[in-house]
Order: structure tokens, then C-alpha cells, then sequence
């Protein structure tokens, strides 16, 4: 299937899905300007087209044990195909990491974990170097203050490729 360019009606229901993703379609066909049947075509077309991959609930990390939010740098002992393998297998077995990017600079990955406390971290970067061979080093940032913490891609006409 060919994908055709966004228009500015997709980049609307797009908006709003990120803002509500369990916005009826009648509603969101309101707020976009389009019938209820042209709007649910609109929004199949943009899952079929791998816009939008999947829908999933915002949870509050406090209430639910998982209060302290850290970053991790970690620097691997060698940066060879096998070593990266690895570390990503360790990395997708651990349900604390959140987040995990290979990075260029001066470390190789950049990890966010969310614990409990402190001594739940302490035993999730124990486990973390035991089970992810091959890291050198790791240096820890834990988070103070949440200033913004936003999963909506920014949305413009510009922001989307032809």
C-alpha cells in the first residue's frame, strides 16, 4: 500500500488521539469536522499505515511503587555486535528500564529506570551489571524533580515528510 501524505485533517486526529486515546469516534469526528464514517476510515488508514502504532494507559508511578525515576549512562567494555546483543537481551528482560537508547558520545547507552526507592535501585543496578555483561561502567542521575514528561509527538504541517 502506498502511503500518501498527511494532510491537515489527519495531523488534527492525530492531535487528539495523543491528547485522548479513547476519544469516541463520533467525538473525534466532531472535533475534526468530518462524519463519523470518513473519520473511522481516516483513523484505519493511519493504523494500517503505522501512524499510530498502538493505544495504552497513562499510569501515575507514585501510586503504583514506582516513585524514583533514574537515569543511567553506561559504558560497555567493548562496542563489538555480539556485546551490544547482549546488553539489549539483558535490557529487554528488565521491566524497571522504561527507556533504553544506543547514544553517541561519550557512553554507549542511555537508560531510564523507575524503582521504588533507592534500595530497590540499589538491587536493580546489582542485577542490571550481573545479568547486562560486558559494562564498564554506569554513572547514575537520579531525578529530583520532574519538571515535563510528555509522549505527545509535536504535531505541524512542516513535521511530516511528503
Amino acid at each position: 500500500m502506498t502511503e500518501r501524505p498527511l494532510d491537515s485533517t489527519d495531523l488534527k486526529i492525530l492531535r487528539e488521539l495523543q491528547e485522548d486515546g479513547k476519544i469516541t469516534n463520533v467525538e473525534l469526528a466532531r472535533r475534526v469536522n468530518l462524519s463519523a464514517a470518513a473519520c473511522l476510515e481516516r483513523v484505519k488508514r493511519l493504523q494500517s499505515e503505522g501512524f499510530i502504532r498502538k493505544y495504552t494507559a497513562l499510569l501515575d508511578p507514585q501510586k503504583l511503587g514506582a516513585s524514583l525515576m533514574v537515569f543511567v549512562e553506561v559504558v560497555l567494555d567493548r562496542t563489538t555486535p555480539a556485546r551490544f546483543d547482549d546488553f539489549k537481551k539483558a535490557v529487554l528482560r528488565m521491566p524497571q528500564v522504561m527507556e533504553c537508547h544506543m547514544v553517541a558520545g561519550g557512553f554507549d547507552y542511555l537508560v531510564k529506570a523507575r524503582v521504588r526507592d533507592m534500595t530497590e535501585y540499589r538491587a536493580f543496578l546489582g542485577e542490571f551489571l550481573a545479568n547486562a555483561g560486558g559494562v564498564r561502567e554506569t554513572h547514575t542521575y537520579v531525578v529530583m524533580e520532574e519538571i515535563k514528561n510528555v509522549v505527545a509527538i509535536p504535531l505541524n504541517p512542516r513535521s511530516v515528510t511528503a
